[in-house]
């Protein structure tokens, strides 16, 4: 463990306190040094490096002329708000969005849980077309507002504040032809029925946040409600999956127990 101190400490004092949490050892063990003054905004941006993803390139300021003349550079700083793209479940939903787009053309996008909007932002860059970027947290919305007018699609991409999909503001854009959630299995499988509703027929899911072991959970909610699994990105340990809603839902059986054909 490491703490920083803003003054200098109170050795003697500091030693004590750890001694009566982890005993004399571990306090003798304790060593203090001055830090050296570091601008710690560019040690940081220097350890983010950029990511690929497809033909994405997700880079900070510091590495904007990185990106080649054949890739989509996606500008995204690092802030509070989750989706740098280093992460496998971002990365895993833009190399699902990359597969997408050599035969699919979506005109409305949803992206649920948005964090700092960089899935939203892909598919606008990628496609030209409006896109909705939801999150619960209002630090998310900033940052995914400050990211669009960053990467020129502010006027594409609409941030909004909402708990769910149940937002009046979210009901109003579908069907949607395109829909990421990049979450947690529990909101994955609580949301599955409206998500499904939102989503028009022939259109795509996106659902990541999730562990492997959790993937057959999310799948079974989401082929209760008709959609079909379509592919599968493991990466990093954690794993994505692109859902279709078929153009015509099956009718059910209206028969009973004792009915015959």
């Amino acid at each position: 463990m490491e703490v920083h101190f803003g003054s200098q400490p109170d050795e003697a004092a500091i030693r004590a306190l750890v001694a009566a949490a982890g005993g004399d050892a571990v306090a003798a063990d304790l060593t203090f040094e001055t830090v050296a003054a570091t601008d710690w905004v560019t040690a940081s941006l220097a350890g983010l490096i950029p990511v690929d993803a497809g033909r994405f390139r997700v880079h900070g300021s510091h590495d904007r002329a990185s990106v080649g003349s054949n890739r989509i550079g996606l500008e995204i700083e690092a802030a509070l708000a989750f989706g740098t793209g280093h992460h496998g479940t971002t990365r895993g939903c833009l190399l699902a969005l990359d597969a997408l787009a050599r035969h699919f053309k979506p005109e409305r996008v949803l992206d649920v849980g948005t964090g700092t909007g960089v899935l939203a932002i892909a598919a606008a860059r990628r496609w030209h077309v409006g896109a909705v970027a939801s999150d619960i947290d209002p630090v998310a919305v900033v940052a995914a507002r400050a990211n669009a007018a960053l990467n020129r699609t502010a006027a594409s991409v609409v941030a909004l504040r909402a708990a769910g999909v149940a937002d009046a503001r979210i009901g109003n854009g579908a069907p949607y032809d395109l829909i990421f959630a990049n979450i947690l299995l529990g909101p994955l499988v609580r949301m599955a029925t409206p998500l499904a509703a939102l989503l028009a027929p022939g259109g795509y899911i996106v659902l990541s946040g999730l562990l492997p072991v959790h993937a057959h959970a999310a799948l079974a909610a989401y082929r209760a409600r008709g959609l079909i699994l379509e592919r599968r990105f493991p990466l990093d340990q954690w794993m994505t999956l692109l859902m279709r809603k078929p153009r015509v839902q099956k009718p059910r059986s209206l028969r009973g127990p004792g009915d015959r054909g």
